[in-house]
């Protein structure tokens, strides 16, 4: 089988809020949008997607990121049968194929009825997927189709078919498995425990929000803790945070998790929460930020080096217009010259390259040394022990064309980026995004709260930084997750209106 048809169409207004602005199938579960589980499953088959809500987006967005062999058909029609029809006609006579619902996403171990699966000979029967693991409005049992709400039996929206004359009268518009029920139509059926099922706002809410890119995985085992990278950024990063370990941990560096091997990671398992999470007084907050301030000064004055810079311009300039290179069609307004953010009316970056460029050179003038830096240090990054002390984890290792070594305002530009900038809320999906109809209407993007933005001024303060570099840093770095945040088309959008947002105020 090389064919797969998703079924993406629908408002998918069961999700409420997440689909106002991205067709469902875009919906992130897991770090990765529902559809991209079907892609990262079955990477060399060929996808047919449906599409009619949102199409334009689903069209921008894969353009930029899918990495599999697609096509995509806007819908004809009404309900679940809407372009099936267009869909089936740009698969070949008589190649099998499955026909899937985009709010699925198949467990890891699933393996298809003979035929179906590769180099398995030729399917001989058609199949229909049975849920077995959540419930669903129609069933079928005993060779019938029912509509009646089942678990064991349930309809779960998958289909393998041997060849599209099976379906070819399809109608435009209904409820394809009424039809299948009208036509008595018959098949083999093959379980999908272990699938799930998100069409309803309740279920993805009962999903938690993953800390960890999908370049990584962990695991935990007593007090260990295991990091194993899943893909070949994440062997790439995992070389680099061992090694800037390492690198810390021979200069003596205290505010360090144990670290007990490198191949793969193993850590000591902190005892404790993210500093986001922690329900913090005031004069708590300010004793874990001088502790911090005094931890990362240690920690760059630990090892110091010649500045390279063509290490700050490629992380200032060019990493963050490299990003943003690819989602200027991708943006609503991204090729008008002002949005409006939040009330503010804001100079499109795409429009002000060389004016930021400027600014960002007087940073790379005025960079005469690199310092030993985390790279990343945002609250995500940093852990409080029971006892109160802070506890640095998940190093960058690099900074530009730098190992190990960079500009030492990038690190407060990042912690200034979680007290200021909420980054880490906007990171576990605690944001709302609304697209007006027009540029001048804008957006408005609601972030939900670290509550420390008192004390920015605080960590210029303690820091002994140029305000100004830090919050034109600030926005840089929001401009710069975009592309690095892909896994959300929201995410996407809301760095990018946040970075502009926050640059107006530089510029």
């Amino acid at each position: 089988m090389d064919y797969i048809i998703v079924q993406a169409g629908g408002k998918g207004t069961r999700l409420e809020y997440l689909t106002e602005n991205k067709p469902k199938a875009l919906v992130p579960i897991d770090n990765l949008p529902m559809l991209f589980h079907l892609f990262r499953k079955y990477p060399d088959k060929r996808f047919v997607i449906i599409a009619d809500y949102k199409k334009e987006v689903m069209r921008e967005y894969l353009e930029v990121f899918a990495e599999v062999k697609y096509n995509i058909v806007d819908a004809s029609g009404t309900g679940t049968c809407s372009g099936v029809k267009q869909a089936i006609d740009l698969i070949p006579d008589n190649e099998p194929f499955m026909l899937i619902w985009s709010d699925l996403v198949l467990p890891k171990d699933l393996r298809l009825p003979d035929g179906y699966e590769d180099d398995t000979g030729v399917p001989s029967e058609d199949y229909v997927g049975l849920s077995q693991s959540f419930p669903c409005r129609w069933k079928y049992e005993n060779g019938e189709f029912v509509e009646e709400k089942s678990t064991r039996y349930g309809v779960a929206g998958f289909f393998l078919f041997t060849n599209k004359s099976k379906i070819a009268d399809v109608p435009e518009s209904g409820e394809l498995v009424r039809w299948m029920q009208q036509n008595r139509m018959q098949y083999g059926t093959v379980g999908l425990a272990g699938t799930r099922e998100f069409g309803l706002l309740e279920e993805y809410e009962k999903s938690e929000n993953s800390k960890c890119r999908p370049f990584n995985k962990i695991t935990v085992e007593g007090n260990e803790l295991i990091k194993e990278p899943v893909d070949a950024q994440g062997v790439k990063l995992a070389k680099r945070e061992c090694a800037w370990y390492e690198k810390a941990k021979g200069l003596g560096i205290q505010i360090l998790p144990k670290i007990y091997a490198t191949d793969p990671l193993k850590m000591e398992y902190i005892i404790g929460k993210n500093i986001f999470e922690c329900d913090l007084e005031y004069e708590q907050k300010l004793h874990i930020l001088e502790s911090l301030v005094s931890s990362l000064k240690k920690l760059h004055e630990a090892e110091k080096v010649p500045a390279d810079s063509f290490s700050v311009k490629e992380a200032y300039f060019h990493k963050t217009f490299d990003r943003l290179a690819k989602i200027q069609d991708m943006i609503p307004y991204g090729r008008e010259p002002v949005i409006t953010v939040n009330g503010r009316k804001c100079r499109n970056v795409y429009y002000h390259r060389r004016t930021l460029e400027k600014a960002l050179d007087k940073l790379v003038l005025n960079c005469k040394e690199f310092s030993f830096i985390h790279g990343d240090c945002t609250f995500s990054n940093m852990m409080v022990r029971e006892t109160g002390e802070p506890v640095l984890i998940d190093p960058r290792g690099y900074f530009g064309y730098s190992e190990l070594y960079g500009d030492e305002r990038y690190d407060w530009a990042k912690v200034y980026y979680s007290i200021a900038g909420n980054y880490d809320q906007f990171n576990l999906k605690r944001f709302r995004l609304h697209i007006g109809d027009n540029s001048e209407d804008g957006v408005n993007l609601e972030i939900a709260s670290n509550h420390w933005e008192e004390l920015a001024n605080e960590l210029i303060k303690m820091t002994g930084s140029d305000e100004d570099e830090i919050k034109l840093l600030h926005a840089v770095i929001w401009l710069s997750l975009t592309t690095y945040a892909w896994q959300d088309y929201d995410s996407v959008c809301g760095a990018f209106y946040n970075g502009i947002y926050y640059l107006e105020e530089m510029l």
